[in-house]
């Protein structure tokens, strides 16, 4: 048997790694600054996060949800507490994908509709409904493409008002920072129109904050910059430095049931482990602060490259615009300057998505490397 070949794939194989720090199978050192599509938040094999797993599996590392489990209920409380989102409760899955899926699910029974308005350039993931509303033809089979889906443009007023007043929706979807797309963003009154909007038509709005949560943008969640409350925010990526883990927040207005929602995976023992000490290390190191700080140090070292036409993104989720397609600035990253970055739906865009505690000298290196590439 061999592997499905749906990946275009690099001619690197790591085998180890530490913090930003990443070595091949013949011992060549790489720096991530792209985290595996922003999943590393805490570094590589963080020791307190490999104490946590560790000591968690010499105990018990799955079982299903059929027990109680009180690491689940630590790690709701401890989220709570940090993301300042105690009006929520949590219900646990697998992946960015998962979440949005039930996010979904949780709007069209909520609300007995199931059109849903999506952004143009929005990515959701690559399942059912969660493939629907991702603004990405060649990746929606048939069957997905039977989800009743409106997409409008970020930003426009008018088109999102007429389609909202139709009273045909259960949910608007929404990252407030693309990542797939390409770092564009909502602005702070064309975010706030949504939340008004929705509330007035008892429209779900689902916060997507699969990429953009957990520090990344500089505050715990990127619509935060916003000053909304979104009904339900998914998660994943850097909730679990790596675990795969993900997990909806649902406002306290819904009304939960036995068998509403259900996974066999989500939220065992092990995945609690991981991403409670994701949230000790972002508190105890300060990241979110960290995060905001560097991004703005980010932004002031690309000022000194001429090359760079515009930066786009928040804290450590951050892109650098050319006038070029950057597919061979990446290559040379990788094999000359021995660096991962990141694309996006913009060819033009680079991305760096490092784990949140890189420092000032991490972006330094940065930044020589790719004036090495440039030339």
């Amino acid at each position: 048997m061999k592997l499905f070949d749906v990946y275009p794939l690099y001619d690197v194989t790591p085998v180890s790694a530490k913090g930003i720090e990443v070595w091949d199978d013949t011992g060549q050192k790489y720096w991530d600054f792209y985290g595996g599509h922003a999943v590393i938040s805490i570094g590589h094999t963080h020791p307190h996060y490999v104490k946590r797993i560790k000591d968690q599996l010499d105990k018990i590392a799955f079982y299903s949800n059929s027990i109680q489990n009180p690491i689940q209920e630590e790690l709701a409380e401890k989220l709570g507490e940090l993301s300042d989102c105690e009006a929520y409760d949590l219900f646990m899955c697998n992946s960015g994908a998962e979440a949005n899926e039930n996010a979904l699910k949780m709007a069209s029974f909520h609300t007995g509709k199931s059109k849903v308005i999506a952004f143009t350039n929005s990515f959701h993931g690559r399942t059912s409904a969660a493939v629907a509303v991702t603004d990405n033809p060649s990746i929606n089979a048939p069957i997905n493409k039977q989800q009743a889906v409106t997409f409008l443009p970020l930003n426009d007023f008018d088109a999102f008002e007429k389609a909202i007043a139709s009273d045909e929706y259960c949910a608007v979807i929404l990252e407030a920072i693309q990542g797939v797309g390409g770092l564009d963003e909502p602005t702070t009154e064309f975010y706030q129109f949504i939340a008004e909007k929705c509330k007035t038509h008892h429209v779900v709005l689902i916060a997507d904050e699969v990429q953009s949560g957990y520090g990344r943008s500089g505050k715990f969640f990127a619509f935060q910059h916003h000053g909304i409350q979104p009904d339900i925010i998914s998660i994943a990526k850097g909730m679990g430095n790596g675990f795969p883990v993900g997990g909806i927040l649902i406002h306290e207005s819904f009304k939960p049931s036995y068998g509403l929602l259900g996974t066999t995976f989500g939220g065992n023992h092990l995945a609690c482990a991981a991403s409670l000490a994701v949230l000790e290390v972002l508190e105890s190191e300060g990241l979110t602060k960290n995060a905001d700080e560097l991004g703005t140090y980010f932004r002031k070292k690309a000022q000194e490259i001429p090359e760079i036409k515009n930066v786009k993104g928040r804290g450590l989720m951050i892109g650098l615009e050319f006038d070029f397609e950057v597919a061979d600035l990446r290559k040379k990253l990788i094999y000359d300057q021995h660096i991962f970055t990141g694309s996006a739906k913009n060819k033009k865009l680079l991305r760096f998505l490092p784990a949140l505690n890189i420092t000032k000298e991490h972006v330094d290196l940065f930044f020589e490397a790719l004036k090495k590439a440039l030339k």
